[in-house]
């Protein structure tokens, strides 16, 4: 219960009787009992509405498999390598039509102009740059 034990709890309850006075007291407890009863209202309201929106219970919900603690990423990357993939990669074209595409493509685009420094000469500096 919020990290306090017994003794404290008895503590707190007595400063609370202090300060508040056995004549508000009364008063205080019921508006203590009545904040209660509203956060019990609007957690199942939430409850509902979760379950009217996702159209699960959640009670009926494995929360240990959505804990992130339980994922090894080396598991996870060993059970994909080992992953049968038998799809083909393209829609079911056949073969030489794909490769007479990519060549005529290929044929379309402009030359990669590479542009080289001369001999000698330092690298341009941008100092703005980190």
């Amino acid at each position: 219960m919020l990290g306090i034990n017994g003794p404290e709890f008895l503590l707190l309850l007595i400063i609370g009787l202090l300060v508040i006075g056995p004549s508000r007291l009364p008063e205080y407890t019921q508006k203590l009992a009545n904040i209660v009863k509203e956060v019990r209202r609007m957690a199942s309201g939430a409850r509902e509405q979760i379950k009217e929106e996702v159209g699960i219970d959640i009670d009926d919900v494995d929360w240990k498999k959505y804990d992130p603690r339980q994922y090894d990423p080396r598991r996870i990357i060993k059970e994909a390598l080992l992953e049968d993939d038998t799809k083909p990669v393209s829609g079911g074209a056949p073969a030489a039509v794909s490769v007479a595409a990519a060549a005529a493509a290929a044929e379309h685009r402009p030359a990669r102009v590479i542009e080289r420094l001369p001999d000698g000469e330092p690298a341009p500096f941008d100092a703005e740059a980190t």
